[in-house]
């Protein structure tokens, strides 16, 4: 039979290339620029096979055929990990304070506080060693080779260099191999090279050394499988030299970076612990050399050192980020590690991959040309829902049409249906194929109606060599061929055209004509295929006399929502990248659909693997903020591209659903996972799974971040400005030579009241209005701006002058010091209060939906209860030291106290104005 599909390569088993002597530990070669011959002559094997005992030799000198560990890390070094942090050697130095101190159930309470925060991170981090657990399962199970010209099923870690190997459809691949043999074949390589649909295998194939992992059709690699046809082929790279292996290596290699809120957090808490300790000392110093007892001093220098300490510190962030990834689960994002919830405020850039991301991962014919028109099909994926229009109108689908429909899904082996529970349309078989049923189905032709009605007597399958399919059907007037595949092919055997006035011969004006509408359609990312007929009683390669019947253009469509998400990106001052391991004119398509490249961007925005070949670093650096599409790249592209992005000072997102995006993943400062297309590789290498696989969920999951960001900054404004209060109150105090405005239980107590539950509620607070209107911030910046500082700083030094003013005043006023010492403690706690309602923003007025923060309210409602119960309860008065203060007392403390609020006003108002520098 002409054009047989079959391809093999023949090698006679011959004594001499079977060698007894151990394979040299070979060089990484070009397996796919040498012939079949050649490389099995490179690997010392043959057509039979290796024998058992050169197989045994091998396998125990090179190893088995599985993922090795290069480095594993033990669960009690993860655990020992989570002490070598600051701000638990802080949070622990409280409790031993306070336990010291008499205070059990605040020193157990903080305990609690800080083995829960070490058990979350050391849990997170010890979830992630299971990246290269997840790829080793990935391994097919078995594999069929031949040994000593006989095909046996063994494990497929005992598989070894020069093994002929048997794939047929449905079966994983063991190891990278060399095709040898070829029938039909088409391997599914999506999760390695990113490209959506099965690639075509030959045997006779050979390519050049710069072509892409996704062009080499002699190759198939581990970790793919066989979607249809059968072969041949001998292994050249097991374990860790291969394609899985390498990318095992380089998950392994990359190591984890710190988040900014980690650094951030470090800082904060060293600055703190040696700020408390200097203050600390002086005032007690200066106690001591007043006269004042060293005992005494020191009791009131453990307690101030107790209120300066952020002991809550740990506990409010973890609790916010906690909360934060609450509210991303309620929004189709999945955290794996807490501090990525913040990271995500910062991201400037995120990197998706194409397939299944941005697109739907589904073929949809999206255009038709027959009968010499042009017609094109709303609707997306493979629901049968869609509209068919000519010249933007709305139009029924004219005879000719329905008869190319007709053809498409006679000649498929494709079929959709609809799940039962989500009611979600899915395909089965060929991609393609269910897309064109899909088409047809939109013009109420039903397969299995038509499959009925027209019965199929024979078929010759689609091959990668012969480029087309073809089927015989039985109708009441006689037989019918009907023909698919690729438009030169198809069109090579056409004689006739079916036209809107019947069938017309073929001329070379209308044939020209087709070609062109075929390459227009090819310019617009479209996988063309061409639909003919001939009326025949068998089934036979027609050669010519076919009726060409039309063109069907289809593509991996963008989501619908994938462009405003894009938008809002950019409004909120984050770039899109798109990293595909397709074809550049499909990237470049999809793209420019997305608003990714826009009309006024030329295609120097688009970069493929082979350039990104001929570029170093340092050039890729320079290039890389203009370049916002990159084509037909490998993992290790992925895994520059992400390092270069931060090297030029980029907070990096990376999302992607293939093990080949895994490296890059775990490098990136976000790596986001797919949770319904995505491989457990890319979610044990991720911080983040989207349960929808949508990349609209990013967008919303950025803003979550950027508010637990902002809430986590209010608490630290809001604790550091009560100190500042705190401190500069006693320390002032001392320096005058007055007495101490405060014993050591009313300082922890305010410690308590005001760093408690008013601090965890600010880390509830709502995301401001404008939050993607803003850029992102600077990781390196901090948290500490100056206009945040000069806050700080206003509310610490308001409190102190208010705070002093009033113990000399009341002193003054000839109330005794019990009492003067009794109303500068409660105009402490409250100028605080006051102080967490102003924090809820630096730059919007307290005066705009003052209560919106439910958990605030409901925080100062119960400190203000057992404020007065402090002050009036006989036990507590005792117990504080504190004296009943009349109605007068508290008028004059309330005013005071409410002073703060128009002070912080006005230095938000300069901020507005843009007068105390840039926040963010």
């Amino acid at each position: 039979m002409p054009g047989d599909p079959k391809q093999e390569i023949s090698v006679k088993p011959s004594e001499s290339m079977i060698h007894e002597d151990i394979l040299p530990v070979y060089p990484e070669k070009l397996w796919h620029t040498m012939s079949a011959r050649d490389v099995i002559s490179e690997l010392r094997s043959s057509a039979s096979g290796l024998s058992y005992e050169e197989a045994e030799k091998r396998l125990g000198i090179y190893g088995p055929n599985e993922i090795s560990e290069i480095k594993k890390t033990r669960a009690m070094d993860i655990l020992i990990s989570q002490f070598k942090n600051i701000l638990m050697l802080v949070l622990f130095l409280a409790a031993g304070i306070s336990f010291g101190l008499g205070h059990y159930i605040e020193a157990s309470a903080i305990t609690i506080i800080a083995f829960f925060a070490i058990s979350l991170g050391f849990v997170q981090e010890y979830r992630a060693e299971r990246a290269i657990e997840a790829l080793r399962e990935m391994a097919a199970p078995s594999a069929f080779v031949i040994r000593a010209g006989t095909e046996h099923e063994i494990p497929s870690k005992e598989v070894v260099a020069g093994d002929i190997i048997v794939v047929r459809q449905g079966c994983k691949i063991p190891a990278d191999a060399r095709i040898i043999e070829s029938f039909n074949l088409r391997a599914e390589e999506a999760s390695l090279t990113g490209e959506s649909m099965s690639s075509d295998k030959e045997a006779g194939f050979e390519g050049n050394k710069d072509i892409p992992l996704g062009d080499r059709k002699n190759m198939i690699y581990s970790g793919t499988s066989v979607s249809s046809g059968r072969g041949r082929a001998i292994v050249v790279a097991t374990a860790m030299n291969a394609e899985y292996g390498k990318i095992a290596g380089m998950i392994q290699s990359v190591e984890d970076s710190r988040t900014p809120l980690q650094e951030n957090m470090d800082r904060t808490g060293s600055i703190l612990v040696k700020a408390a300790f200097a203050v600390v000392m002086l005032i007690v110093a200066l106690g001591v050399f007043r006269g004042q007892p060293f005992v005494e001093m020191f009791i009131f220098g453990v307690a101030l050192a107790v209120a300066v300490v952020p002991e809550a510190l740990p506990a409010v962030v973890t609790i916010s980020l906690a909360i934060g990834a609450q509210r991303m689960t309620k929004r189709h994002a999945l955290i794996r590690r807490l501090p990525a919830v913040e990271t995500l405020g910062c991201t400037s850039v995120i990197c998706s991959d194409k397939t299944g991301t941005l697109t739907r991962d589904e073929m949809t014919v999206r255009k038709i040309y027959s009968g010499s028109r042009f017609f094109e099909i709303s609707g997306e994926g493979y629901s049968p829902v869609g509209d068919f229009h000519e010249n933007g109108e709305l139009a029924d689908p004219p005879p000719f049409l329905i008869s190319l429909l007709k053809a498409s899904v006679l000649c498929s082996d494709a079929s959709i249906s609809q799940d039962s529970i989500y009611l979600n349309w899915k395909a089965s078989g060929d991609t393609t194929e269910a897309a064109m049923l899909t088409a047809a189905a939109k013009a109420d032709l039903v397969k299995s109606e038509l499959d009925s009605k027209y019965p199929r007597i024979d078929e010759i399958p689609f091959s990668s060599e012969t480029k087309r399919m073809l089927t015989l059907h039985k109708y009441p007037d006689g037989n019918i061929v009907y023909c698919k595949g690729a438009p030169e092919i198809i069109l090579r055997t056409c004689s006739y055209y079916l036209g809107s006035d019947g069938i017309k011969p073929l001329d070379e004006k209308t044939r020209e004509e087709i070609i062109q509408a075929g390459i227009g359609m090819a310019k617009e990312a479209l996988r063309v295929l061409a639909v003919a007929e001939k009326r025949e009683d068998t089934l036979v390669y027609p050669g010519k006399d076919m009726v060409f019947l039309g063109l069907m253009g289809m593509m991996d469509p963008p989501r619908s929502e994938t462009a405003e998400s894009i938008k809002i990106c950019k409004t909120a001052g984050i770039k899109t990248v798109m990293i595909t391991g397709d074809h550049p004119i499909t990237a470049e398509a999809i793209a420019r659909e997305i608003g990714l490249l826009d009309s006024g961007k030329t295609p120097s925005g688009i970069v493929t693997g082979l350039e990104l070949d001929s570029m170093d670093d340092e050039r890729l650096e320079k290039e890389i903020e203009r370049i916002s599409v990159y084509a037909r790249v490998s993992p290790v592209h992925k895994l520059r591209i992400v390092s270069a992005l931060q090297k030029t000072g980029h907070v990096v997102a990376m999302t992607g659903d293939g093990v080949n995006d895994a490296p890059a993943l775990k490098k990136a400062d976000i790596g986001v996972a797919m949770g319904i297309t995505g491989t457990d590789v890319t979610k044990e290498a991720s911080d983040m799974t989207l349960t929808d696989d949508n990349f609209a969920s990013i967008v919303s999951a950025v803003k979550v971040g950027r508010g637990i960001f902002g809430n986590i900054k209010k608490y630290l404004m809001y604790l550091l400005s009560s100190n500042i209060g705190e401190i500069g109150l006693m320390a002032c105090a001392s320096i005058a030579g007055l007495p101490l405005p405060l014993s050591a239980v009313q300082i922890l107590y305010v410690n308590l009241a005001t760093d408690g539950l008013p601090a965890l509620a600010l880390a509830l607070d709502p995301e401001e209005k404008d939050i993607m209107e803003r850029k992102p911030r600077d990781p390196s910046a901090g948290i500490f701006t100056r206009p945040v500082i000069t806050l700080m700083l206003a509310g610490g030094i308001w409190s102190t002058m208010v705070n002093l003013g009033l113990f000399i005043w009341a002193k003054n006023s000839g109330r005794c010091t019990s009492e003067a010492m009794t109303m500068t403690f409660v105009s402490l706690v409250l100028i605080q209060f006051f102080k967490a309602y102003n924090f809820r923003s630096d730059r919007e007025s307290v005066f705009n939906k003052p209560f919106a923060n439910k958990w605030l309210n409901y925080a100062i409602a119960w400190e203000l209860a057992m404020l007065c119960m402090v002050i009036y309860v006989p036990f507590f008065r005792t117990l504080f030291g504190v004296f009943c203060l009349h109605m007068d007392d508290w008028i004059i403390i309330i005013a005071l106290a409410f002073s703060v609020s128009p002070v912080l006003e006005f230095f938000k108002w300069l901020e507005r104005k843009g007068l105390l520098g840039k926040l963010d």
